[in-house]
């Protein structure tokens, strides 16, 4: 099955990836689905409802504690797959990279045009006056980070559970998998939506799943992969 993906990755010229939290394990960061990802770690709340909308507005502190806690790393550095992705877009095969991760590594290894479906860690506003903060500002701010300006909360620019995803964002995801000739699907679960119905969208030559567990895609892929996302690019 790698050789065949290989071949097809060779003869593609509009390759978009859509990748999960398996594409940042191996540099580290925990997904949230695993045996000892954050999903099955024990806290006073679920994960999913510390990172939920209405808790971050009810328990803002909580919040902010469970987020710089559990959700920011640091020094977490690209591995094979991210460094081989931007690889694959500097000689003109990969057009796009649609990222359910918050981490940044994509941009960290070089790529260009990610699409951060779920927002960034590193972007970070007032909700008051819109003043745009980096994670430095809010990791040096303990408790809730306030505003320079105008005292406002500063928060993540990450979707939490209940918020929809940026329109934009979902546009452009959408118009380059319309026109992909291969669409990878690697490190996910494609358990989370509206992201996973994404897929639907790709009608190109080649739908390939790299995921260490199976998908509901599984049936629908010409190529499938069950092995480490990092291990399988390790070898383009």
């Amino acid at each position: 099955m790698e050789q065949r993906f290989k071949e097809a990755v060779e003869q593609c010229n509009y390759i978009v990836f859509f990748g999960g939290a398996g594409v940042s394990t191996e540099s580290g960061i925990p997904d949230f689905r695993s045996v000892d990802g954050l999903y099955n770690q024990k806290y006073k709340y679920p994960p999913e409802v510390m990172v939920s909308h209405s808790f971050y507005v009810s328990k803002t502190e909580e919040f902010f504690e469970f987020y710089k806690d559990k959700m920011i790393f640091q020094d977490a550095k690209p591995n094979q797959a991210h460094l081989k992705l931007a690889e694959l877009e500097k000689q003109g095969k990969l057009k796009a990279v649609v990222t359910q991760n918050i981490d940044g590594l994509h941009q960290a290894a070089g790529s260009k045009e990610v699409l951060e479906l779920h927002g960034s860690v590193h972007r970070n506003y007032c909700e008051s006056c819109g003043k745009k903060y980096d994670l430095k500002y809010v990791l040096d701010n303990p408790g809730v980070p306030k505003c320079q300006d105008c005292g406002g909360t500063v928060r993540p620019d990450v979707v939490l559970y209940e918020e929809g995803l940026d329109s934009e964002t979902l546009s452009r995801t959408v118009d380059h998998i319309r026109k992909a000739d291969m669409l990878i699907i690697g490190g996910t679960s494609l358990a989370v939506y509206p992201a996973a119905g994404l897929i639907d969208y790709f009608k190109g030559d080649y739908l390939v799943v790299i995921n260490m567990a199976p998908t509901p895609r599984d049936k629908f892929a010409d190529i499938v992969i069950n092995k480490k996302i990092g291990e399988v690019f390790s070898k383009l």
